[in-house]
Parts: structure tokens; C-alpha cells; sequence
């Protein structure tokens, strides 16, 4: 790494010239004449005649290096020295002087000096820094300059502040620099001793204690090895006794202390009491129960009886080093434990079968050890015997009675909250599926009449109603109570759950069978065309991609022949057809391979769509009648509301805006209601023409017939009585279709 030595200005700190003069001299300050030193440089700021540079900081050679500020190219770069100095103690006669060691920092950025003494343990002296960092002055007579980079080198002496350190040694990056500043090095000089430690530590090392101390040192392996268990997996062979029988151990050897506990694996049903441990955690001895010895002959340390009894009853007891009397008991260690080893627990042979992933990794590593082949120790377990569940005995839902066959305490079914709650009905989404459906039947009574089927989302449940119709000699009304209706052809008493109708089998054209009575889905509402369209990915019915795959599959054949067919039904050439016309069309081409469902969501598809204005008739007509219900006539003041908040005066404002007024005032509308009012008087800026507002809500000034409120159904009403949707298909753009189904151009 190269140094960034600058050129030869000192560390670039000083911007103008440096100045000194030789001697003193008088000068005016002030108009009072007043001794000025030897650095008052002459008229312009020109050094005198014989004026000498003094540097105040470190120069480096000119041309090496960068021209970056020195505090930027020194930043964090210091010159470690190894120091020493002679300190006299006076008052004790084991040691005239001392010797005491130290580091010198000399600070690249700013030539500050720092000297720390590294403490030593006992040493009784302060230690740590003893020269804060500051720039240091040079002894006298030179005490008005400071110390810089030429001043330190090895084998040399400094004076700080009256203090002299002998320089011994360096680091490898002060070698290094200071060798590029061109400073010849010299020799390091040995580091000396002090006398009186060396002295001290020679008696520490001869002395012995009066009495043998003997320490045992567990804290490393404490610290070392604190949580480290080591896990075997093994069984005790005990049926050779009465009723015995094999049984299934979990071994833990505990590092920290060479400690062992044993567990014992309880099966279900083993008709023994579960006690918390086989073995308490202890060292377990190498021997068999004959082996044993009395509480006291095994200790930690022996004693010797130095008198005996020859000085009455006292005697002089000192540590035996040599453990002449001692009992030496071997105990398991973690070199013994091996897969396959066999482990004596007080006379109870335990086979180690298999261990966990941490001991196998610590073996690895210690041991060296690569098998760790397990031995088969678990008989295979029986054969798993499948639950039977008995058939359905008619009482209750199938999934009730299925409930009272999975535990002894009979829990009510889990219904599926969350889909409760995503489907439910949330404001003008009623996530409910209308469609229209007639009998299919020979009796000409039963085919003339119609029926409302309703899929409810939130739990897959179906209602029927009966629209009364004059004349026909049918009461209508509910004809099926809502419920989940299973699927025709189904065993009635089985273990199975039933399958029942889905969303996704009602389509236009579909034939679903309610406990016996054959319907046929001739329509639907326009919120289940829009909800099949949306959720096209589970209604295969009103995916129009895969529609046109199949038209195209069909169809690719007799592309020409498709062609001639729509350009016969339509001479003019006006790319438009009925849809009458368009169905017999598709059926033509198909071969009845499209079902009526799919035939719809292709023109419903290519429609020709006019601007309506019904939805927002209608809107004001349903807005009217709850605010003439209510007796509300503030028109003025909501007017003179919304023009007091138009800063501009356009006469437009955001919709938020004017929910906000409107809530103000508590206008007797619901909020979805509202919501869809503001959205009809939006502009493409998103701006609500407040004044058009007004004046349709204005039930007394601009009254809208109660007819239209019966003539324009709601896009989203729930009271569908199975007439045709608002908004028809009535016009097909054929040729669009062509063009995406077949590829022909016009």
C-alpha cells in the first residue's frame, strides 16, 4: 500500500508562507509600540532579509505522494514506537530504579503525541496514558517548536516535558514510512528487564507452599463445553427375568462435567408408571455391584496423619501428593460411548444403537470416527389398521354424523369461515348465483312453469323459489328450503361424504337433478354473467380463451367455409348480426359442441354496448324516495355547502369531498348508495358536477316518476324475478371473432 506523502509544504495545513525573522524588533499595534518576536514577517507579508523557515509541522519530500489535505491523506495513520524510560525510587531498598515500558503514538494528521503504558497486573503503579494526545514542545532552548516526524528514530532518546524515553523499537508500517520519508533506521535495541521484577518473579518460582495444595480445574471445561449433550439412542435386553421384556433408552452425556442420565422411553399402553428418569445424572463407574465401595474411600483428595497418636489424641494431617492410600475409579468417558459399545449402568448391560446429528458431528471431529452405521433396535411397527367408518344412518347431515365417529365427545362440523366471510354479502355484492330454470317434464302444465334458483357463495348452499304466475292454477312461493342438494345417482347410507352441486355446475344450459325434480338453466341474472366472467378461472363455461381454443380447434378445418356462412346471413357487410342469428350460427358450426352457456359468453363478449343512463336514473329514483321518506329538504344549505368549499368556482368538486358534505348533513342514504351516485356524476378527472347533483336529489323541484323506479331494475338487485338482464345482448360484432377464433382477415 503506498503512502500518501505530500509535497514539501507542511502537511498543507499552512496556506500562506511561513514567517520568522532573527531577532526581535518593535512594532505598533494599536498606535502602541510593542515587541513583537522574530516570526513578524516585513511590508506585504514577505519574509525579511535573512529570515529562516522555521517548519511548525512534518515536511515530506516534494513530487511524492497526493495533494489532499493532511488531515485526509494521514487520516487514521499513526507511527508506533516501543519506549522506555528509567523511573528512581528513593524510599525502598529492594530497588533503586525502575524500569517501565511504553507505547509512543505519533498522529500523521496533526503531529499530536500520545504515550501509554500498558497496565500490568499487580504492579501497584497507575498505569495507562500518561501523555494525553497534543502536540509536545521541544526541550529548552527550543521550547517555541514542536515535534515532528524527524524527531523519532530507533535507538534515540525523547524529552518529554523533562521526562527522557529511550525509542527501542517500532512497528512494521512505521519502518516503512519512514523509510519513504528517507530516514536512515537504525538498529532495534533489546527491550531491558526490571531488575526488581525479575528478582521477585525468581522468588515467586522458588517458593513453595508450607503445605501441599493440590487444585483441580473443572472451570475450562465448564466454559467450554456448557450445554454440549451428547445423545444416544439404546435398549436394555431384560427379558431374561420374569415378565421382562425390552426396553428403550435415550442415554445423555453431559461435557460439561462427564456426568451421565439415563431416559427411559415409555411406549403407549406399556402398563408401567412413567418415572422421570431411569438413571439420576451422575459419573457412572466402569464396575459391577460387587464392586462397591463404602461412602468416604473414594475422595478427591488423600490425607496423611503426620504424628500418628504419639502426641496424645492430636495429630498433624497434610495432603498426600503421591496418593499413596488413594482408590482410583475409572468412569465412563465420551471415548467409551460408541455405537454398537455396550455400557454397564449398575449391572444393567445398555447396547448404544444410534446417536443424533451434534453427536455424530462431534465425534467426526474429535475422533476422526466415519461409521456411524445404526443397529437395527425397534421392532417393525405393526401394520397400520385403517379407520372404518360406518355408513350413514340418515340422522343428522353426513358430516355431523361423521363427526360423532372421530372422538368420543361429538363436536359440531367446522364450517369454512373464511370463505363465510370473503363471499358474504358486502354492500351492493350480494355473491349470490340467480339463474332461471324450468321443469324438464312431458306435462305441459309443469312446463310452463319457472323457477329462481339461488347459489349462495359463502357456504355452496342452494334455494328454489316459484315466482307466482296468474292464471296457471300453481301457488307459487319457496319451493326448495335452502340447503347443500348432493348430486343424483348417489348410495344413500354409505361411509363416504356425498358429492353435492358446486357453482361451477350451474351454466346456462345445464341439467341439475334437486331430489328428484329435473330442471333445465335457461338464464341468469346479469351479476352471476358478470361473477362467472370475472372468476372465469373456475367457471369453464365463461372462460373466453378457452371458448375460443375450442372454437378454433373446431372450427380451423372449415375456415372458409365459416366465412361464407356469416358473409350469407349478412349481404351488407355491416360486421353486425342479431343474436338469434349468431346463435344458430355457432350451433351450425359446432356441431351443439358449445353449450348454451358458451355461446352466451361469446357474444356477450363481441356485443355491440350503447351508453345507458338507466343505472343512474334509477339511482336518483331510489336516492328520492328515502329522502322523501325522511322529510329531507336542505337542498339550499347542501348547495350553499358545496360552493362554499369550490375555492375555484368551477362548479366541480372531488368525490371525497362531497361524500364528506353529504355525510355532514346526514343525508338518509346508504353509503354504497352513495358511493354509486358520486361515481355516475364523476367526470374523467374524477370530479362530481355538484350542481347536477343537487337538483336530482331535489325530490320537490325535479321529482322523477314512480314508474321508472318499477321499469329500470337495479344492475345488482336481489328481488330478480327471472326477466331479462338490464342490459341484453342484442347486437354481435362477428368479425372481431373471426379474426381472434380463425385468423381471417377482413
Amino acid at each position: 500500500m503506498a503512502l500518501p506523502l505530500l509535497p514539501g509544504n507542511s502537511f498543507n495545513r499552512n496556506l500562506g508562507k511561513e514567517k520568522f525573522h532573527k531577532s526581535q524588533h518593535w512594532s505598533y499595534c494599536n498606535k502602541v509600540s510593542m515587541l513583537v518576536g522574530e516570526d513578524k514577517p516585513g511590508i506585504g507579508g514577505e519574509p525579511l532579509l535573512g529570515q529562516k523557515l522555521k517548519p511548525k509541522y512534518s515536511v515530506f519530500p516534494r513530487g511524492v505522494g497526493s495533494d489532499a489535505p493532511s488531515w485526509v491523506a494521514f487520516d487514521k495513520q499513526v507511527l508506533s514506537f516501543d519506549a522506555y524510560f528509567d523511573e528512581e525510587v528513593p524510599d525502598k531498598n529492594q530497588e533503586l530504579y525502575r524500569i517501565r515500558h511504553c507505547k509512543i503514538y505519533f498522529y500523521l494528521e496533526d503531529d499530536t503525541v500520545q504515550v501509554v503504558e500498558p497496565q500490568v497486573m499487580n504492579s501497584g503503579i497507575p498505569q495507562g496514558t500518561l501523555i494525553r494526545r497534543h502536540r509536545i514542545p521541544l526541550p529548552p532552548p527550543d521550547e517555541d517548536q514542536f515535534y515532528t516526524a524527524d524527531y523519532f528514530n530507533l535507538d534515540r532518546d525523547v524529552i518529554f516535558y523533562g521526562r527522557r524515553y529511550k525509542i527501542i523499537d517500532c512497528d512494521q508500517f512505521t519502518k516503512h514510512f519512514l523509510r519513504k520519508m528517507g530516514v536512515r533506521l537504525n538498529p532495534p535495541v533489546n527491550r531491558p528487564e526490571d531488575p526488581y521484577t525479575k528478582e521477585r518473579q525468581k522468588l515467586i518460582d522458588s517458593m513453595k507452599p508450607l503445605r501441599p495444595y493440590e487444585r483441580f480445574d473443572t472451570l475450562r471445561q465448564f466454559l467450554e463445553h456448557d450445554q454440549h449433550v451428547l445423545r444416544f439412542y439404546g435398549v436394555w435386553d431384560d427379558t431374561e427375568s420374569m415378565f421382562g421384556d425390552v426396553r428403550e433408552l435415550v442415554l445423555h452425556y453431559f461435557l460439561a462435567d462427564d456426568t451421565i442420565e439415563i431416559k427411559e422411553v415409555t411406549p403407549m399402553n406399556a402398563g408401567r408408571d412413567a418415572v422421570p428418569l431411569f438413571l439420576n445424572r451422575q459419573k457412572l463407574p466402569k464396575y459391577a455391584p460387587v464392586g462397591l465401595y463404602q461412602p468416604g474411600t473414594i475422595t478427591d483428595r488423600t490425607v496423611l496423619n503426620v504424628f500418628g497418636g504419639l502426641v496424645g489424641n492430636k495429630g498433624r494431617f497434610i495432603l498426600d501428593n503421591c496418593k499413596t492410600g488413594a482408590v482410583h475409579q475409572e468412569f465412563y468417558k465420551d471415548c467409551d460411548l460408541r455405537i454398537g459399545s455396550v455400557i454397564n449402568a449398575w449391572g444393567r448391560k445398555i447396547v448404544l444403537c444410534d446417536c443424533d446429528e451434534f453427536t455424530k458431528e462431534y465425534y467426526r471431529t474429535k475422533y476422526g470416527v466415519k461409521d456411524f452405521t445404526s443397529v437395527p433396535y425397534k421392532a417393525p411397527p405393526p401394520p397400520k389398521v385403517g379407520r372404518q367408518i360406518p355408513p350413514y344412518n340418515g340422522f343428522g347431515s353426513e358430516e355431523d354424523s361423521l363427526c360423532s365417529c372421530m372422538s368420543l365427545l361429538p363436536k359440531p362440523p367446522q364450517k369454512d369461515f373464511k370463505k363465510f366471510m370473503e363471499k358474504d354479502r358486502q354492500g351492493l355484492e350480494s355473491n349470490i348465483l340467480r339463474l332461471l330454470a324450468q321443469f324438464i317434464t312431458t306435462d305441459p302444465i309443469d312446463k310452463e312453469r319457472k323457477f329462481i334458483i339461488s347459489y349462495f357463495l359463502s357456504d355452496d348452499t342452494i334455494s328454489v323459489f316459484e315466482p307466482p304466475q296468474r292464471n296457471t292454477g300453481v301457488l307459487g312461493g319457496k319451493f326448495l328450503e335452502r340447503s347443500r342438494v348432493p348430486k343424483p345417482g348417489q348410495e344413500l347410507f354409505k361411509s363416504e361424504i356425498s358429492e353435492y352441486y358446486m357453482a361451477p355446475d350451474l351454466y346456462i344450459g345445464a341439467k341439475v337433478c334437486f331430489h328428484g325434480h329435473v330442471f333445465l338453466v335457461v338464464d341468469a341474472d346479469e351479476y352471476a354473467f358478470n361473477y362467472m366472467e370475472k372468476h372465469a378461472d373456475e367457471f369453464a363455461m365463461a372462460n373466453i380463451n378457452s371458448i375460443l381454443n375450442k372454437l378454433k380447434a373446431i372450427g380451423e378445418p372449415r375456415s372458409r367455409e365459416i366465412k361464407q356462412i356469416f358473409a350469407a346471413i349478412d349481404p351488407q357487410h355491416t360486421t353486425v348480426m342479431n343474436y338469434d342469428e349468431f346463435r344458430n350460427v355457432m350451433m351450425n358450426i359446432s356441431d351443439g359442441k358449445l353449450s348454451e352457456h358458451e355461446i352466451m359468453t361469446v357474444g356477450r363478449y363481441y356485443t355491440v354496448r350503447d351508453k345507458n343512463e338507466m343505472d343512474v336514473t334509477f339511482l336518483l329514483a331510489v336516492s328520492q324516495e328515502h329522502l322523501k321518506k325522511s322529510s329531507f329538504e336542505n337542498f339550499g344549505q347542501l348547495l350553499a355547502s358545496f360552493v362554499y368549499n369550490d375555492r375555484d368556482r368551477c362548479g366541480l368538486l372531488a368525490s371525497n369531498k362531497c361524500r364528506t358534505i353529504c355525510k355532514s348533513f346526514r343525508l338518509p342514504i346508504a353509503d354504497d348508495l352513495l358511493r354509486a351516485l358520486l361515481a355516475a356524476f364523476e367526470d374523467d378527472k374524477e370530479k362530481v358536477n355538484y350542481k347536477k347533483l343537487v337538483d336530482g336529489l331535489n325530490w320537490r323541484e325535479h321529482p322523477i316518476p314512480a314508474f321508472q323506479t318499477i321499469l329500470l331494475p337495479l344492475q345488482y338487485e336481489d328481488e330478480w324475478s327471472g326477466q331479462p338482464p338490464t342490459l341484453p345482448v342484442k347486437k354481435i360484432k362477428y368479425l372481431p371473432l373471426i379474426q381472434d377464433a380463425f385468423g381471417i382477415e377482413e
